[in-house]
């Protein structure tokens, strides 16, 4: 690459073209699937807002939870040094990463980076991220109504991925996204889908996670889905499970669902 073939606008935290000239990713290695796996099961990450003071990075951690859409989701209280400065200055970036044996930089991780914005009380949308977080977060409830704490929503422009050695990817906000786009019914259904399914449904969500996931038996539940899939958790352990297919209405998760307990039991 030339420096005229170089962007003179890239995106955020975009790789500098250091690879060696004929580096190739390994052949089993799809940034887009993983990158999505783990914006959806990571339960908290590394916040980095600028100091409304002097302009350095400043690191926190925070609980994280998703929008439908995959919109990373905060509940930060104002008394809060990062919260003070996204106040003045939105830009920030999440750091996911999922924990396990071993070097810690031999597990992969996902660097979200965008502009997150207040979500108000009377927003039409807090319901619903309310209900999300808190089904992600149940202990957050207990301090979710104070009235210094608010929902903060990230607003993507570009993700970068490492996923171990010589598995990395600069990713655009639509890689990682998920599309809801006429997906209005399914959006409309999913607080009682996910009830009824845990309630009348538990066994098949149990079976999702331990037959199509590999995860250990529990009382596993579901917290949320959308047009990708489903949000499954058991204590502090969360999983995803990646619909087959892009689902866009009540009817079709109904199908999807009923065939997945189909395939699992059948496994």
């Amino acid at each position: 690459m030339t420096d005229a073939d170089k962007d003179p606008f890239p995106l955020p935290g975009v790789m500098p073209d250091r690879l060696p000239e004929n580096a190739q990713a390994p052949a089993d290695f799809d940034p887009k699937a993983l990158a999505k796996a783990l914006l959806r099961a990571t339960r908290a990450g590394a916040l980095a807002t600028l100091d409304r003071n002097t302009g350095h990075p400043f690191a926190s951690l925070v609980n994280v939870a998703t929008d439908a859409d995959g919109s990373p989701v905060i509940l930060v209280s104002r008394l809060a040094t990062h919260t003070a400065n996204l106040e003045v200055d939105g830009r920030a970036s999440v750091l996911l990463t999922t924990a396990g044996k071993g070097d810690p930089l031999a597990h992969p991780r996902l660097t979200v980076l965008g502009s997150f914005a207040r979500i108000a009380r009377d927003d039409r949308a807090e319901p619903r991220l309310r209900r999300r977080f808190l089904a992600r977060h149940p202990k957050s409830e207990l301090y979710a109504g104070f009235a210094d704490f608010s929902f903060w929503k990230l607003d993507p422009v570009s993700a970068h991925l490492n996923g171990g050695f010589a598995r990395a990817a600069d990713l655009k906000a639509g890689d990682v996204m998920t599309d809801v786009s006429n997906a209005e019914d399914l959006i409309e259904a999913e607080a009682s889908a996910v009830a009824h399914m845990n309630t009348d449904h538990a066994d098949a969500v149990r079976l999702y996670a331990t037959k199509l996931l590999g995860a250990p038996d529990g009382a596993w539940r579901l917290t949320g889905l959308d047009s990708d899939g489903l949000d499954l958790a058991c204590g502090d352990a969360t999983l995803r499970l990646a619909f087959p297919e892009r689902v866009t209405t009540a009817h079709q998760l109904r199908k999807v669902v009923v065939d997945l307990a189909a395939q699992a039991r059948a496994d």
